[in-house]
């Protein structure tokens, strides 16, 4: 039987920031905006990781593949540990969550080292993903999420869990994502190409990674 799959956006991006991985995935899945990640935060939105765990929740099938991107993978692991019966795997792609790198300088320049590997031609996509989230969004959306700690959390992961990078990412640095991989007992692997934006650059690899958990098998 094959397993659905739900991804959540990355910060600030929307649905169309897994199109390129999708076009390649043969599950079924759902896409999961929720505040600051995909759509814009109203006042009142507790914007916690914990509280979007919840929301995410509300929307998940039964025994899903959950899919994060950047800061979104911390949304997709505290949902698994709240409801362990509605997540069969984790695929974190590009994980942030490192709490010795959750300074506003440290993120701005790890930041600004990948995106000097990223095409120019992701800039008008991402704009648009940015302006329809939203500055002040994604600023609120940031300032909870690099307050996470993502390595206790996955310590308590009891599901298989995959972590993938690509080769240029500072925000994600292989050392990093490693940790990760190894405190939840799963793998990770690093792509010999883009930065901190796979979902965008790396499609084809990243489905096929998904499809180790999802029940479907392509051959070549």
């Amino acid at each position: 039987m094959t397993t659905p799959v739900v991804l959540v956006p990355g910060l600030g991006l929307g649905p169309e920031s897994y199109a390129p991985t999708l076009q390649h995935v043969e599950a079924p899945y759902e896409v999961v905006t929720l505040p600051g990640y995909g759509c814009k935060a109203h006042g009142g939105d507790d914007l916690h990781t914990e509280a979007l765990a919840e929301r995410l929740a509300q929307r998940l099938p039964e025994r899903a593949v959950l899919v994060g991107h950047s800061a979104s993978c911390q949304i997709v692991v505290a949902a698994a540990l709240a409801h362990p019966g509605l997540a069969k795997a984790l695929v974190l792609v590009a994980p942030s969550g490192d709490l010795r790198a959750s300074g506003w300088p440290t993120l701005a320049a790890r930041w600004a080292r990948s995106a000097v590997w990223d095409d120019l031609r992701l800039v008008p996509t991402l704009s648009r993903q940015y302006f329809r989230t939203s500055f002040p969004s994604m600023a609120r959306a940031m300032e909870a999420a690099r307050h996470y700690d993502l390595a206790a959390a996955v310590r308590r992961v009891q599901i298989p869990t995959l972590v993938v990078r690509s080769r240029h990412d500072r925000i994600a640095p292989q050392r990093w994502t490693q940790e990760v991989a190894e405190l939840s007992h799963g793998e990770s692997w690093t792509l010999p190409t883009g930065s901190h934006m796979p979902v965008l650059t790396n499609g084809p690899e990243l489905a096929a990674f998904i499809h180790r958990y999802t029940g479907v098998y392509k051959a070549g």
